[in-house]
């Protein structure tokens, strides 16, 4: 279970003295549970995921992962947790189940433990043809897999999804949605940001739409549309952006006929 408790988070700046990324945002993701951030670009979305991850402190607020604080306990926290992004660096030099087994090492594994794990997730994402592939030689769509892989290796009850279908092809990307689904299934606890309206209808049980830092609205699909009278997500996401910066008198985020693109 994920707790997040105003969550703040601000940077220092020149010209303004400070950046407010995130605004005192609050939600409750459960087991079994794909929980949507849905945002456009600068809306804060990776700042939530990496303060959730311990790779960012918080300025204010909590966030706590299966009992424990990020802040207060992240190493114990980074046991708990898988992480995936968009970014699908790699070790070159490193063959897949190399790069796994490296990650499983971090996570204290002991060999025998590792070993059975491993041979059980290439299996299950159907990599063993490509074990001992070097990752300088290999396609988009496995490194998402090994990605993959070196997230739940230590078999973690909460994992975060950032952009991750970023740059995937359509069968791809398609593939990762239904590994996402089947840890789902597994009862884990996944947090999954994209800015794609499809995928945030097809794939989320909740959705949470983020827009400078705030979270504007929360609910099911079904609740969305209608508590705001929408035809679809796509026109409750624009809806709500555009009336958000309407009454702070700020500039329109989304172009006409848009809903936004970008992380």
């Amino acid at each position: 279970m994920i707790e997040v408790n105003q969550l703040s988070k601000s940077y220092p700046d020149l010209r303004s003295g400070e950046i407010l990324a995130v605004d005192q945002l609050s939600f409750i993701a459960t087991p079994g549970q794909i929980f949507g951030l849905l945002g456009p670009n600068g809306a804060g979305k990776t700042t939530v995921l990496r303060i959730l991850s311990t790779m960012l402190k918080p300025s204010d607020g909590s966030a706590v992962i299966n009992g424990l604080d990020v802040v207060e306990q992240p190493e114990q926290v980074r046991r708990q947790i898988g992480f995936v992004s968009g970014n699908l660096t790699g070790y070159e030099r490193m063959t897949a189940w190399e790069m796994v087994e490296f990650f499983g090492r971090l996570h204290g594994m002991e060999k025998d433990q590792l070993d059975e794990r491993i041979e059980t997730v290439f299996e299950w994402l159907q990599m063993q043809d490509i074990r001992d592939r070097l990752g300088a030689k290999m396609s988009t769509g496995m490194k998402q897999k090994v990605s993959i892989a070196r997230a739940v290796v230590h078999d973690p009850p909460v994992l975060i999804f950032d952009e991750a279908t970023v740059g995937l092809d359509v069968l791809v990307a398609r593939s990762l949605l239904e590994t996402i689904g089947q840890l789902r299934d597994e009862g884990k606890c996944i947090i999954f940001s994209t800015h794609h309206m499809r995928e945030a209808e097809r794939l989320c049980d909740h959705i949470a739409i983020l827009h400078r830092g705030s979270i504007l609205a929360d609910g099911t699909l079904a609740s969305l549309l209608d508590a705001h009278s929408g035809d679809d997500l796509e026109q409750v996401f624009f809806d709500l952006i555009s009336q958000h910066d309407k009454s702070e008198g700020e500039p329109n985020t989304l172009p006409a006929g848009s809903a936004g693109a970008g992380a």
